[in-house]
């Protein structure tokens, strides 16, 4: 147990990142699909079964492993050309390791963290390597010796250093109002409540804060419309334009997995991380039953709205409708199961061990349902606002957020003194 539970926060890492690629660019297909009235992704198959399209991502993986790679003659250092798509990926893995996916818990006495480098300093951890990831799109682009490569790799960087500093002071008007830099410290806070009845998550005791922080998020993970850098219809596909099969693949997956790192700070620091609103976690400890008897009720419910979008949306042919059988009796295996699971914890006391190991397992569920609706409004954004200039984004960075962000420090820093907060 203790050795399983010490290895549980790598595993949620590293599902919520890399096992989470296909999905996401799934949910990026489909979203796109059904915003342009389109079907999306429904070809690829694997045995007839599509899995809804997800096999098309399993596929452009596959694709993208057992493609020839070829180095262009013209690149100006090799060692650089191969470093920089690493070094992107790396850095934007490894910022989201301090991530808190649930509240401490003790077990045996032991008390383990849900969170895989439980550092202190995790605000500070992943400013470091969100900046850091901009080097591994400077080197490409350099190295690539091309005008498209380097104009992406100049853009790149312009964007970040203007978006960062407000960025970092957006960070430092929330850290003045949680009163410290760690993530899960950050998390408690929000717990809490004010004037007796709104929640104390950052988007709402930090508003502008919080739009700042959103915005920066945005252009720090260089999609549209904050994408100049690679923005096709001027520059080819900017730093990345030179890099073929896995090397194009992996600044294709950082990007994802920056998307993911940067939605699970905006979940974190501005809504409530793994808590619902009004209720902590020794609440959910102390009515673990009441939570199990609403879940009793919730999970046939979103079973049978999934079944219903699954059947008018995937019996178009004599495949589809195929399949569509086929995954009826899955998911109505899998309720099956979750019920008679969730009625004998329902039934059978339950000591401090499972009470709390069932909260946990709670709070991982709450910060993934969160993060997954963070990755919706992603792509909901990248295929609704048109790419901005090269000029205006710049000149949203330097003229509107920073003024704004340091705005916000000055007054935050005033009613903290002014009501000894």
């Amino acid at each position: 147990m203790h050795e399983l539970m010490l290895l549980l926060p790598f595993v949620l890492t590293l599902l919520l990142t890399l096992a989470t690629v296909p999905i996401l660019v799934w949910m990026e297909r489909r979203i796109a699909g059904l915003i342009q009235h389109r079907p999306g992704p429904n070809r690829c198959n694997i045995g007839g079964f599509r899995l809804a399209g997800i096999i098309q991502s399993v596929a452009d993986m596959m694709k993208l492993v057992f493609k020839e790679e070829r180095l262009p003659k013209h690149i100006t250092n090799h060692l650089y050309f191969l470093m920089a798509p690493g070094l992107a990926f790396v850095a934007a893995f490894l910022s989201f390791m301090v991530i808190p996916f649930a509240d401490d818990i003790t077990i045996s006495s032991y008390t383990y963290s849900i969170q895989a480098l439980p550092v202190d300093l995790g605000i500070l951890w992943i400013l470091a390597f969100a900046g850091l990831g901009v080097y591994g799109i400077i080197l490409g682009g350099w190295a690539s010796h091309s005008k498209y490569a380097i104009l992406g790799a100049m853009r790149a960087s312009a964007q970040v250093i203007s978006y960062e500093v407000a960025m970092g002071l957006s960070i430092v008007s929330m850290v003045l109002t949680y009163g410290s830099i760690d993530l899960n410290s950050m998390v408690v806070f929000q717990s809490q409540t004010f004037l007796g009845f709104i929640p104390a998550w950052g988007i709402v005791i930090q508003p502008l804060a919080a739009i700042i922080f959103i915005v920066t998020a945005f252009a720090e993970t260089n999609r549209a419309p904050f994408d100049a850098a690679e923005g096709e219809s001027e520059i080819v596909a900017g730093y990345h334009t030179e890099y073929g099969a896995m090397k194009f693949g992996l600044f294709f997956v950082a990007e994802y997995i920056a998307m993911a790192a940067s939605g699970a700070l905006i979940v974190t620091m501005l809504l409530g991380g793994y808590q619902l609103p009004w209720i902590g976690t020794q609440d959910l400890i102390n009515h673990l039953d009441v939570v199990i008897m609403i879940l009793l009720v919730v999970i046939p419910l979103f079973s049978v709205i999934f079944l219903r979008w699954m059947h008018k949306n995937n019996t178009l042919d004599a495949s589809g409708i195929r399949e569509t059988k086929v995954y009826t009796k899955i998911i109505i295996a899998k309720t099956v199961l979750f019920e008679l699971f969730l009625l004998y914890g329902l039934l059978t006391p339950l000591d401090v061990t499972s009470t709390a190991v069932g909260v946990m397992v709670l709070q991982i569920g709450i910060f993934t349902a969160k993060l997954f609706m963070l990755h919706f409004i992603f792509v909901w954004v990248r295929w609704t606002v048109l790419r901005f200039r090269y000029d205006q984004t710049l000149d949203l960075g330097w003229n509107i957020l920073l003024p704004l962000s340091i705005a916000n420090v000055i007054v935050t820093a005033i009613v903290i003194v002014a009501f000894n907060l």
